[in-house]
């Protein structure tokens, strides 16, 4: 803990913005991480109820059932099932779902990207940090004496580039963190897009044997 705290003195002022953007990310990831999981988890759940009801073509009990829950892919699907005993295209139907799914995405990806951005605040903050830490040791080597000069330099250069450092560690994991909870939006989107397809297929299944 010694050592963290020294490293941390040491980076001077520019340190504290760093960390606060670390926290701020940190924050975002978590609340992000804990979203995306539960969607995940709902989408889950409700996918296997509705499941054996669509494919037995009970599609009234598929809008009630779709009514009463919160999830996304109730959400999706609720906008195409209301269509369902309306019209009989499967153009219509898909097209109400993916109006629903366009409403669906954003509140997906929502504060995501922040964590791209406060990943390259951090590093500039770091290297703003550093030069200013470099102008500082040169401006006390100009008035220091010959013999001082060298380790004074290597000491204040050392302590600069603890900045630097510091806004690198912060930036790395919030760009994986990034990654990750990209890649995981992209699942649960592609996953409503095959409950979308799977949902049509069965309208169209049984709209062709009403028929």
């Amino acid at each position: 803990m010694h050592t963290i705290v020294r490293f941390f003195q040491m980076g001077g002022f520019f340190m504290f913005p760093i960390l606060m953007v670390l926290a701020a990310g940190l924050a975002i990831s978590v609340e992000r991480w804990l979203h995306l999981t539960r969607v995940k988890k709902d989408n889950s759940q409700t996918w296997d109820q509705l499941q054996p009801v669509l494919a037995a073509g009970d599609f009234d009990r598929a809008r009630d059932m779709v009514n009463e829950d919160g999830s996304t892919i109730a959400q999706m699907l609720s906008m195409g099932l209301a269509r369902q005993g309306a019209v009989r295209r499967r153009e219509d139907i898909e097209i109400a779902m993916e109006e629903s799914l366009m409403e669906i995405i954003p509140q997906l990806e929502k504060r995501t990207p922040y964590l791209a951005l406060l990943s390259n605040i951090a590093t500039l903050f770091g290297l703003l940090g550093t030069i200013m830490g470099l102008i500082a040791a040169f401006t006390a080597v100009a008035t220091a004496s010959p013999a001082e000069k060298a380790a004074l330099l290597a000491a204040s250069i050392s302590e600069a580039m603890n900045c630097t450092a510091f806004g690198l560690m912060s930036a790395i994991p919030l760009l994986l963190i990034h990654a990750r909870l990209t890649s995981t939006t992209g699942q649960i989107v592609g996953s409503l897009e095959m409950v979308s397809v799977k949902a049509l297929n069965s309208i169209s299944t049984f709209a062709k044997r009403a028929y």
